[in-house]
């Protein structure tokens, strides 16, 4: 598993009188720049293949399966899913951990599916768009009623009524944006259940999950007016969806004892990585002797105490599990973390054979190797790494830490050339701190590309890679 920085911090200033405006207007938007910014993600083939497998029959049934719509972890412990661009669906780490079964996160992404296939957020941005000109428009008709009241000797009371009419006109507005979601969230229930149904599973799980979201905020809705709210009140909704659901004739189906294994993997895998190695222990005591329970102890034991309390408990699990290529990663991985490469190259070789045997994702994996081989230094099995990184980045064209990689083993083989390629895009994916620091990688990763346009052969498959990258991929009006 492994974390994705944030490249740049987002800052939000009180706006005054206007923040529940700004909440139902701007929110979307601001999730998509937090979202489309990488900020906070987390990867990991183990459960980035899961959550694919939960996700497909889905997409298929509403006729999105050949759309490339991808799903990411973010690394928040609050409980949120939602998608963005109609081709991303985004899922707190919060959320998978609260889960109990599949089929509750299936639920999810159920209707998160609705979303994308009602195209709701390109007509929420449109909304939005027609909101900020209605509200404009209110703010004027407002300032010249109080400007006009005043120049008519009306006073200053004059000119607060014109104002007032300014807000009220506003808040209409803001009403029927609110209005606009509430039938959004409804029709996505509605779409969600119909998947499930054409899928053969259970929409009980979908019905948990937001009964739990609803229950965070029932102490205070009595004081809630529900035209002000983006989503239908929970008490509704709730029930709204509990007769969709139980009218299923699927609503009893439980979910298969072997996804259910894998879900319970995926959980413990969080929680060893997320939680505090305390929380962990009391979550997951040696008194359990599940498969789960030891993966997450071992996890947040090398946390803990380091590599030399690790590996006992992970080669126990292996043993215990010698078919799970996920126990192997974990082992090469902090093998590699821990500076000793050399050692981490068998298990990450057996864990991407055995990934392949299964049918399983595999390529951050691949790129744990190609860096193991690099960094475990000599030549001679370079081609190797160059073999498993490119292989990896056909899938993971942005992992910068692959590209990182990639150069220093065509470096090894006197590819140098290459080498530069792989160069500048390690400079264009890598995270940025600072808007200094990103002109100055991006100047840096327009120079290799231009190198390498000099040294290529003119129509070369090279030439044509580092031409194209300098078009399409580097942010224009930061080349220079």
């Amino acid at each position: 598993m492994r974390p994705e920085s944030s490249p740049r911090e987002y800052r939000f200033r009180p706006l005054q009188r206007c923040w529940r405006w700004c909440a139902v207007v701007l929110l979307p938007l601001l999730l998509l720049a937090t979202a489309t910014s990488s900020s906070a993600q987390i990867r990991d083939d183990e459960i980035e293949d899961l959550l694919s497998e939960y996700a497909k029959p889905i997409l298929d049934v509403a006729g999105l399966g050949g759309q490339n719509v991808r799903i990411f972890i973010v690394s928040d412990l609050g409980f949120n899913a939602f998608v963005v661009n109609g081709r991303a669906i985004f899922v707190n780490a919060g959320t998978l951990l609260i889960s109990k079964t599949p089929n509750q996160i299936i639920g999810v992404l159920a209707h998160e599916t609705g979303h994308i296939a009602g195209a709701d957020l390109t007509q929420l941005q449109t909304a939005n768009a027609r909101a900020r000109s209605a509200a404009l428009m209110c703010r004027a008709l407002g300032l010249a009623a109080a400007v006009g009241g005043v120049l008519a000797g009306g006073g200053g009371e004059v000119g607060q009524v014109g104002m007032g009419a300014a807000f009220g006109c506003q808040g209409l507005v803001q009403r029927n944006i609110l209005a606009f979601r509430r039938i959004e969230e409804s029709a996505a229930d509605q779409a969600a259940v119909t998947y499930l149904n054409a899928t053969k599973q259970s929409a009980r799980g979908m019905l948990e999950t937001f009964a739990f979201f609803a229950s965070q905020g029932l102490t205070s809705s009595a004081q809630i007016n529900p035209y002000l709210q983006s989503h239908p009140m929970p008490k509704a909704r709730i029930a709204q969806l509990r007769n969709l659901a139980t009218s299923s004739p699927y609503f009893g189906k439980p979910d298969p004892p072997s996804l259910q294994i894998r879900h319970d993997m995926m959980r413990a895998k969080l929680s060893g990585f997320l939680e505090k190695p305390a929380v962990v222990f009391n979550k997951y005591p040696r008194a359990n002797q599940s498969l789960p329970a030891r993966y997450a102890r071992a996890i947040a034991t090398y946390r803990k105490s380091g590599l030399r309390a690790f590996l006992p408990q992970v080669d126990a699990l292996i043993a215990a599990d010698p078919g799970n290529p996920y126990f192997y990663e974990i082992k090469g991985q902090f093998l590699l973390d821990g500076q000793r490469p050399k050692q981490a190259l068998a298990p990450l070789r057996k864990a991407i054979a055995l990934a392949e045997q299964q049918n399983r994702k595999s390529s951050l994996i691949r790129i744990m190797l190609g860096r193991s081989i690099v960094l475990a230094g000599g030549n001679q099995q370079a081609s190797e790494a160059i073999g498993h990184l490119r292989r990896a980045l056909s899938v993971e064209k942005t992992d910068y830490l692959g590209y990182e990689a990639l150069s220093r083993a065509y470096h090894k083989v006197r590819r140098l050339v290459d080498a530069d390629m792989a160069r500048a895009k390690y400079f264009r994916y890598r995270p940025k701190r600072s808007g200094d620091e990103a002109k100055d990688d991006f100047a840096s990763a327009k120079l290799l590309a231009d190198r390498v346009m000099e040294q290529a052969p003119v129509g070369s498959k090279l030439w044509v890679n580092a031409q194209d990258f300098v078009k399409f991929e580097l942010p224009k009006g930061k080349k220079k």
